[in-house]
Formats: C-alpha cells, sequence, structure tokens
C-alpha cells in the first residue's frame, strides 16, 4: 500500500501516508483552492438565490493555470479556423458556454479539493508518523479530481503541452530549481493512476 492506493472490499481506496506526504499534498489542495477562488456567492452569503442565478465570466481567466482548468469549449489548439468569421463565432459559443458553466466547474472542483482536506484533516496518526488513508467511493472520485487538477495545475506552471515534455522532465539535474515541482507532478501522477485503477470495475 505505501506510495500507491489499493482497493477496499465493498468499495473505495486506501493508501498509507507518511506525514511529509500528507503535508504536501494538503498543501498543494489549499493552494488549488485559492487559485480557484470563492464561490460567486461568496458576497451575499445570506442570499441563496445570488449563486443560483449569478452568471459565470464570458472570457477566459488571465491566469494560464486557470485557463487550463476552465479551457474553452469551443476552441481547438489543433484545428485553425477556417475564416475570421468562424474565429469569431468559436469566440462567441465559448463565452456563451463559459458564462453559463464556469460557475458550477468551479464550485465541483473546489468541493474536491475540499473533500481532499477534510480527509487528511481527520486521519488519525500512527505510531512511526504518517496515517491510512481510507476513502469511500464518492470521496475517492472527490479525490481523483482534485488530483487530475493538481497535475493540470502543476503541468501548466511546467509548461507541460505533451509526453515529449515528460520525457524531458525525467532528465532534469537535481539542481534545476524545476526540480520538486517535477517531483510532485510524476508522484501525483502515479497516485492518480494507482486510484484510477481502483475504481475499475
Amino acid at each position: 500500500m505505501p506510495g500507491h492506493f489499493e482497493p477496499l472490499p465493498g468499495g473505495g481506496a486506501a493508501v498509507a501516508l507518511d506525514d511529509v506526504e500528507i503535508s504536501i499534498i494538503r498543501s498543494l489542495a489549499v493552494q488549488l483552492l485559492e487559485l480557484i477562488g470563492p464561490g460567486p456567492g461568496a458576497d451575499t452569503p445570506d442570499d441563496p438565490l445570488a449563486e443560483l442565478f449569478a452568471e459565470g465570466p464570458s472570457e477566459p481567466p488571465a491566469d494560464p493555470v486557470l485557463r487550463r482548468l476552465f479551457p474553452d469549449a469551443y476552441s481547438d489548439p489543433e484545428e485553425a479556423p477556417a475564416s475570421p468569421a468562424e474565429a469569431e463565432e468559436r469566440r462567441a459559443h465559448s463565452a456563451e458556454f463559459r458564462r453559463f458553466t464556469e460557475n458550477d466547474l468551479r464550485a465541483g472542483k473546489r468541493e474536491s479539493a475540499l473533500g481532499v482536506i477534510r480527509s487528511l484533516d481527520a486521519l488519525a496518526p500512527v505510531d512511526e508518523g504518517g496515517a491510512v488513508l481510507k476513502l469511500s467511493p464518492e470521496q475517492s472520485r472527490q479525490w481523483l479530481g482534485a488530483l487530475n487538477d493538481l497535475r493540470l495545475a502543476i503541468g501548466s506552471r511546467l509548461e507541460i503541452t505533451d509526453e515529449d515534455d515528460t520525457d524531458l522532465l525525467y532528465r532534469l539535474p537535481d539542481e534545476d530549481p524545476r526540480k520538486p515541482m517535477v517531483m510532485a507532478y510524476l508522484w501525483l501522477g502515479g497516485l492518480q493512476e494507482t486510484l484510477v485503477t481502483t475504481l475499475m470495475p
């Protein structure tokens, strides 16, 4: 179980984490929450309808990490628009889609990150340090979403766009300042992969 998720009887997953690993995942989840930001009704917490009827932004985020987490729905980087009119049509469709979906997407990502933090905070430490994290099937899905978001965020900061970029990361010298972020990216990828396996029928 150390370093990877294993399935639990009846569903869910478990992984043994040491204190450093717990601290790293929790810190990254908190940073992700701060990046995503509060919900649209945060300024009016006493009005439950405010968030329900709030419209999302129509423009892509300025931060490249947020653009990776909330990409344009009608933008295909591998397929250039045939004309300026088609490009404008894509922008209009993307803006409309973003306006009606981004708030819900942000809420889902926030809830997944919060689920990670709550489950780590509820851990009971063992004598040797660290703990065994046991997740229900629902918590496992939250963790899977959060791990994916964390890897997208880190990958964006590392400017990873395809598999070739990942191969180059393995060869970074130890003195490269990106090395700790690369190690976190690869480690989270291993956790994500084994968690996916536990959720497969």
